[in-house]
Order: structure tokens, then C-alpha cells, then sequence
């Protein structure tokens, strides 16, 4: 099992240059796990693309139905106090804190392409291409 941010859950039901790799990590690991925000983070993404003209509402409503279906029974309450310890040593925001302590917690990697993640909490998160290489 892994964290996984709303990134990666894009990257896989949203075609674009990372599509490939986030269809390689399902199938390295298909027991993607993260805070309950990824729902309204991925919603907001949706909406974006929507706004753009670059989906259909009927599409975004089957991309986020399909992405609630994968993660379905992985998603997790992450403590305001530990989110909030992340966020006061950190630059990250709190939105991005969620993911690393939810990783914290579960004492599994966080699999991120989010280069601040990356570089704060080196000893949670792992690049996507560094988890393929695994």
C-alpha cells in the first residue's frame, strides 16, 4: 500500500505526460491510499477542466465516480495537531501536510511528483519515477 496525492490520482484518469506512470504505479501497487481531501482536490481539478471546456460535466462526474471506486475503503481522517506540526516545519501547506502525515501514520512512502513535498519531507515522500524504479 501507498499514499498517493491528488496528483497522481489525476495524472491516471486525466491524459497527459504522466498518464503512463500513474498507470504503472497502480499496477506496481493498486492499494493507493489518502486523506479524505483528495476528493475535494480532485473535484476542484475537475472543475477547472470543466471551466476550460476540456471535459463534458458527464465526464468529470465518471472520472471522479471511477477515482471514489479506487480508493474506495483507503481513505483516511488525518489529526489537525499532526497536520499542523507538519506545517510548522515546513513551507508546505496544509492541504499537502495531510498527505505526508496520512504516510507518517500508515509508516508507508508518500509517492508525489509535488517537488516541495519532495524536498521537505524526503523521509516520507518518494518521487513517482523513483517508486517505478523500486
Amino acid at each position: 500500500m501507498i499514499v498517493v496525492d491528488t496528483n497522481i490520482i489525476g495524472y491516471l484518469y486525466l491524459t497527459g505526460d504522466r498518464s503512463p506512470q500513474a498507470e504503472q504505479a497502480l499496477l506496481k501497487d493498486s492499494l493507493w491510499s489518502a486523506p479524505l481531501l483528495w476528493r475535494s482536490e480532485l473535484r476542484n481539478v475537475l472543475a477547472l477542466y470543466l471551466r476550460r471546456g476540456l471535459l463534458r460535466l458527464d465526464e468529470a462526474q465518471q472520472i471522479m465516480s471511477q477515482a471514489a471506486h479506487l480508493m474506495h475503503g483507503r481513505e483516511f481522517l488525518v489529526t489537525s495537531h499532526q497536520v499542523l506540526s507538519l506545517v510548522e516545519r515546513s513551507t508546505c501547506s496544509a492541504y499537502d501536510c495531510e498527505f505526508v502525515a496520512l504516510a507518517q501514520d500508515l509508516g508507508i512512502p508518500l509517492v508525489t511528483t509535488d517537488k516541495q513535498i519532495l524536498d521537505q519531507f524526503p523521509e516520507t515522500a518518494i518521487p513517482l519515477e523513483a517508486y517505478l524504479s523500486r
